[in-house]
């Protein structure tokens, strides 16, 4: 994703759920982290990831319950995000 390429106000969105997912991601160590703001941060990047399979993946992962393929998984995830 480059955010430069937005409105301010799609940058602040697309910041904001970066945001709440690289904090899911590090807490998805010691829990599952599936909730409302995972969620809403997965559906607000939604338009602007070209391909789907990262954003389905981290919500695939949040909810895993072994602690080592949920944070692998959700690391994993977020790395695709972040490089769209």
């Amino acid at each position: 994703m480059t955010a430069a390429l937005f409105p301010r106000n799609q940058r602040v969105i697309v910041s904001l759920s970066h945001h709440i997912l690289r904090a899911a991601m590090v807490r998805s160590g010691t829990a599952p982290v599936v909730g409302v703001e995972v969620r809403l941060a997965l559906r607000c990047l939604l338009p602007h990831c070209p391909e789907r399979w990262p954003l389905e993946l981290f919500w695939d992962a949040t909810g895993q319950a072994n602690e080592i393929g949920r944070a692998q998984g959700t690391t994993a995830a977020f790395n695709g995000i972040d490089g769209k």
